[in-house]
């Protein structure tokens, strides 16, 4: 009886550890600041620029530095706007985010939190973000920040239905939804190479709307609308935004390398599994990365209206054609 107690203390102190440490909390948050050096350092070689260069090697520390710098600047809370709600949205973001990178199987083919249906959480996320994103405009009080939200639940519309349609004939393949048994499904090539070429790529153009990034940064399109709904926040909230937005890079280039590129699968040695699975996992990515780099660097923004066009004439039927194809071929 005393050994099997100990065994339940032994694994709820080591699970605590997963949750806070690795490949929890902590790891998540310094693993988002070198995804945003990366992300920083190669858009900038695409623009024959240098990018971050002086705090610490390479540049690497700069995107801690200007956190921390955040933090230590003037902390402003308009005075008509709902303060408890104004305070709180950015730790929600935050919490949103780090909830998200829970799920993704960065050690194993399962997340720290697995169950049947978390497909449908992993997706149920992205909304809620956007959704207080909307809020957070709207509850500034300020006709940039208004716009902005505005813009942001219209683009909603657009990327969300065939984001979703992207991920269902991923889950239709593998005939599960839950994210580990979609991974395991993924032991060969094929599930990219073949019917899911389409949904990957459809998903990628979806992830530049989620992330809010060129040509779908129309909701803090900085020369329009000064920096959209975000326009009120200062100090330690735009830090935890900022934050938040970081570790949003790692929580989508993750589902894209979960749903698409196996997660953490690839060639092991017998004994090195644990060791092998998370370097795995950060090299697909990192290319997820580089890839939605290349297209923020490749295109121009693109107008409200012209992005929910493109998403209903061209993205929807296209990733209903996807859907199709797998019910065929599966």
């Amino acid at each position: 009886m005393e050994g099997k107690n100990l065994m339940m203390i032994v694994e709820a102190v080591v699970n605590t550890l997963k949750l806070i440490l690795f490949p929890g909390f902590i790891f998540t948050i310094f693993l988002s600041l070198f995804y945003e050096w990366i992300d920083r350092k190669f858009y900038a070689k695409l623009q024959n620029r240098v990018g971050p260069l002086y705090t610490g090697p390479f540049g690497l520390l700069q995107p801690l530095a200007d956190f921390i710098k955040l933090l230590s600047k003037e902390d402003i809370t308009p005075a008509a706007v709902d303060k408890l709600f104004f305070t709180s949205a950015p730790l929600l973001a935050l919490a949103l985010m780090l909830t998200g990178v829970l799920l993704l199987p960065i050690i194993n083919i399962s997340g720290i939190i697995s169950f049947n249906g978390d497909v449908i959480v992993a997706i149920a996320i992205m909304t809620l973000f956007c959704i207080l994103v909307f809020l957070s405009g709207l509850g500034s009080l300020n006709r940039f920040g208004f716009v902005g939200a505005e813009r942001a639940v219209t683009q909603l519309l657009g990327y969300e239905i065939p984001m979703t349609l992207a991920i269902a004939s991923v889950a239709l393949a593998a005939n599960s939804l839950k994210i580990s048994e979609i991974v395991a499904k993924q032991s060969s090539w094929w599930f990219i190479l073949g019917p899911q070429a389409l949904g990957f790529a459809i998903f990628i153009i979806a992830a530049q709307a989620e992330l809010e990034r060129i040509p779908f940064d129309i909701p803090e399109a900085e020369q329009e609308i000064v920096a959209g709904w975000i326009t009120e926040f200062s100090g330690r909230k735009l830090a935890l935004f900022r934050l938040a937005r970081d570790i949003e890079l790692v929580y989508i280039s993750g589902l894209a390398a979960t749903f698409y590129l196996g997660g953490p699968l690839g060639p092991i040695i017998p004994g090195f599994e644990k060791v092998l699975f998370p370097i795995y996992f950060i090299i697909k990515t990192v290319i997820i990365l580089l890839i939605i780099s290349i297209i923020r660097a490749a295109f121009a923004r693109l107008r409200i209206d012209q992005m929910v066009n493109f998403s209903w004439k061209y993205l929807i039927p296209i990733s209903l054609l996807q859907l199709f194809l797998v019910r065929i071929i599966i």
